[in-house]
């Protein structure tokens, strides 16, 4: 496969069923912006625990889901899609971790040790892919399970960043105001 094919030289890319569109299309735009995610989740692992690092691994290949299934505006019977199923899972390892945090009872600031603070960073980019795919659905057909997974994805990678802070003994910071 190569990997350059010279298609895209004129500022247009393909959807998965061959229909081409502008590269600063807003479907583009979200799933660029998820595939920047990936790579921040990627940045993150391994973090130093084999739990957190399986669910981040997990997360990857979902990210990957959300990329094909946004770049697929006609997705038919076997086309990778994000499912309700993959919703529960993330919801499933934010309960996971939360059993071993303190409730939060006031906002925190993105901070911590140096995977924490990639997770938060993640975290904050994964909220931008969640509003561009947001704003591309407001004017194509997409998928709402899979913005609601980009939701609950920010919340796991949250709860994670504060999971890893714990772990490390950082403690975390709130701000003043």
């Amino acid at each position: 496969m190569p990997i350059y094919t010279g298609r895209g030289d004129e500022g247009q890319t393909d959807l998965r069923n061959m229909d081409r569109v502008s590269k600063d299309s807003r479907r583009i735009e979200a799933y660029g912006t998820v595939d920047e995610v990936n790579a921040l989740v990627g940045r993150v692992r391994p973090t130093g625990y084999d739990d957190v690092d399986e669910m981040l691994r997990e997360v990857q290949n979902h990210l990957h889901v959300v990329q094909a299934d946004f770049a697929n505006p006609d997705p038919d019977e076997g086309d990778p899609v994000i499912e309700d199923e993959h919703v529960e899972q993330v919801e499933a390892y934010v309960d996971e971790a939360n059993e071993e945090l303190e409730p939060l009872e006031e906002f925190i600031l993105p901070s911590g040790s140096d995977q924490g603070s990639k997770l938060h960073h993640a975290r904050a980019v994964c909220r931008r892919a969640e509003r561009r795919a947001v704003s591309f659905a407001a004017e194509e057909s997409a998928n709402g399970a899979a913005i609601t997974y980009l939701n609950r994805l920010s919340d796991l990678l949250f709860t994670l960043a504060r999971l890893v802070n714990e772990r490390e003994g950082v403690p975390e910071e709130n701000p003043e105001y």
